[in-house]
């Protein structure tokens, strides 16, 4: 990348958010928080009514056309908050017009148009943003130091449970929720955080074999799955996932088992250290209840602290947490969990050489 034209400095960083809808609000207000480097500059949907709402909110210029926009506005940086199955093509013409591009999870729905993301970015000498904001829960930042530090020793076990729901009415809410090529089911869209915990905090995976299934709601994708898991270390795993949990969100959490620490973090959102125990003691272990915190949320507090890292990088002050290529390492797994449950085979990774 030519660092020339790369980074923002001495002025204020400009951004639009494209998609209105639901997670944007998290966008929204991670901007406002940092408004002493980051300006909205414009807004984009293709909702009439969403897209008047937000403007009068924002007070900025809005656009029912991303490429209306891109011819418009002078911008640094585009958050998408659209259907995961148009970020490769938005993530592309973003590319192509010279502007960074962040976008939320997964970055695609499938494994080609991931590549096809990163390339285009590549090629523009531009920066692909992932968000993968669980990874800045502070309960998760002190799992990653513990394991980085060995203090488990060898890692027998990963139990990772995803227990929610999904009324119907939010399938119904809109016509690509619940669909293959523009959604994803559990998995790919409201547990994809937590397929990325496998390998962030694990390492690569040898093998995975998968079963879901669509046992309540009327959609095209799976409303619930299990997911088999072999590290290359020789650690066993297993991720249980539901968007049928009654009567409300119930949990989110993961559990490591080694020769010498178990821990458990749970919560609705991986928001709660609920066993810490090892076999050597450490400063920062008398501070672990400190980390937990009170969530209604399943998306946590992370996007803030997400942006931190995003404006650092463009100051040309920090490496990106999450780029394209660490956003491709949750989507293989997805890819590869999808192949599995439809072939009813083990699936080995890496998926290609």
């Amino acid at each position: 990348m030519n660092s020339s034209n790369l980074f923002v400095k001495n002025r204020m960083i400009r951004i639009a958010i494209v998609g209105c809808g639901r997670i944007s609000k998290n966008h929204f207000s991670s901007i406002e928080e940092h408004s002493e480097d980051i300006q909205l500059v414009s807004i984009c949907d293709t909702d009439p009514t969403v897209l008047k709402k937000h403007q009068k909110e924002y007070n900025v210029n809005a656009y029912s056309s991303l490429e209306g926009m891109l011819k418009t506005e002078e911008l640094d940086l585009i958050a998408l908050c659209t259907p995961s199955g148009v970020h490769s093509e938005q993530a592309i013409m973003i590319a192509n017009f010279g502007i960074n591009v962040l976008t939320e999870k997964p970055m695609a729905t499938r494994w080609a148009d991931g590549l096809e993301m990163v390339k285009a970015c590549d090629k523009a000498g531009k920066f692909l943003f992932v968000v993968k904001q669980n990874r800045r829960n502070a309960t998760l930042q002190l799992l990653k130091q513990a394991i980085d530090e060995k203090r488990f020793g060898r890692i027998h076990m990963v139990q990772i449970n995803v227990f929610w729901t999904r009324p119907q009415e939010y399938y119904d809410s809109a016509k690509w929720r619940g669909t293959w090529e523009l959604d994803g089911g559990a998995f790919m869209n409201q547990a994809s955080h937590y397929v990325d915990l496998i390998g962030w905090l694990m390492g690569p995976v040898d093998c995975i074999q998968a079963m879901t299934g669509t046992l309540a709601r009327d959609i095209e994708v799976e409303d619930t799955g299990v997911l088999n898991i072999r590290w290359r270390s020789g650690a066993l795993g297993s991720m249980s996932v539901t968007m049928l949990t009654y009567p409300k969100n119930f949990e989110g959490s993961i559990t490591i088992i080694g020769e010498k620490g178990t821990v458990k973090i749970g919560g609705v959102a991986v928001n709660e250290i609920l066993h810490w125990e090892f076999s050597d003691s450490c400063d920062y272990d008398s501070s672990i209840m400190d980390a937990s915190y009170e969530t209604s949320s399943v998306y946590g507090f992370g996007h803030l602290l997400y942006y931190k890292n995003v404006i650092d990088v463009l100051r040309g002050i920090s490496n990106p947490d999450t780029d394209g290529r660490e956003g491709l390492k949750s989507l293989e797994l997805l890819i590869a969990a999808y192949l599995s449950a439809r072939d009813q085979v083990a699936i080995s990774l890496p998926l290609e050489y």
